[in-house]
């Protein structure tokens, strides 16, 4: 793709491209899968820990095979004023909370879960430094996090191969206040952005989940296919991130 405006961004990357992306595989060493996510300045640890037994509700449902679930959090001293920790405030907030149901939903899209077995997956991402796209790179890195973990219970006799039907990754677009549809936005472009689209998608190439709305603002057909065009052309560069970080094929 080429960038059709010919002012860079603040930080000089071209309209459709992701900033820098980095994969630290076992950052957390009693995690049975963890790796630090870097998009740019924004900064995720990913880590997955496997416990065998499954949710009540799954038991008393009689419902096989297992389950994975997700939390989310903003670290105090991830932006730039302390954020305060949710046990504070004796609830999580509502950004958290939706975030952490739309890892889940991204992760649980792309497992089989009767390959899993009776066991439960939780999936933990803790934000150290956000600046923009902490869920994109959350869902990005959580893949890589749980992979890690999946082949230490197939090295371990638990299951016999990794539940994974598909890698998922996903990403921002956005429109800026001038019309320019850019990629990956950063805090500076997302905080002032009159659009913001959050796209996931599986390799295979299909649709998980969609996020658009307009701030204070309207968009046109024109440039929600603008903003698809750019999000796939990133979700496939996240994609061969990942298997670098894995060292697939």
């Amino acid at each position: 793709m080429s960038d059709s405006s010919p002012q860079p961004r603040a930080d000089g990357r071209a309209s459709d491209q992701l900033r820098p992306v980095r994969f630290t595989p076992h950052i957390a060493p009693h995690a049975t899968g963890s790796v630090l996510v870097e998009f740019g300045r924004t900064r995720v640890i990913c880590a997955a820990m496997v416990e065998e037994s499954v949710p009540r509700w799954m038991k008393d449902q009689k419902v096989s095979g297992g389950w994975l679930t997700a939390e989310y959090s903003m670290l105090p001293y991830s932006t730039l004023d302390r954020k305060a920790r949710d046990i504070s405030k004796l609830k999580l907030d509502g950004r958290s909370q939706e975030i952490q149901r739309l890892i889940g939903r991204a992760l649980r899209a792309v497992i089989d879960l009767e390959k899993l077995g009776p066991r439960t997956v939780w999936v933990d991402c803790d934000v150290l430094q956000a600046d923009g796209g902490t869920r994109t790179a959350s869902i990005t890195g959580a893949y890589v996090a749980l992979e890690l973990a999946f082949r230490k219970l197939v090295a371990n006799g638990l299951i016999p191969a990794t539940p994974f039907q598909q890698a998922v990754a996903a990403v921002s677009c956005g429109v800026l206040q001038n019309g320019r549809v850019v990629l990956d936005l950063d805090y500076v472009e997302d905080s002032a952005a009159a659009v913001d689209l959050n796209l996931v998608a599986g390799s295979d190439g299909r649709l998980i989940e969609i996020q658009a709305s307009g701030e204070e603002s309207t968009f046109s057909q024109e440039q929600l296919l603008e903003m698809l065009g750019l999000a796939r052309h990133g979700t496939r560069q996240l994609f061969e991130a990942q298997c670098q970080a894995l060292q697939l094929p």
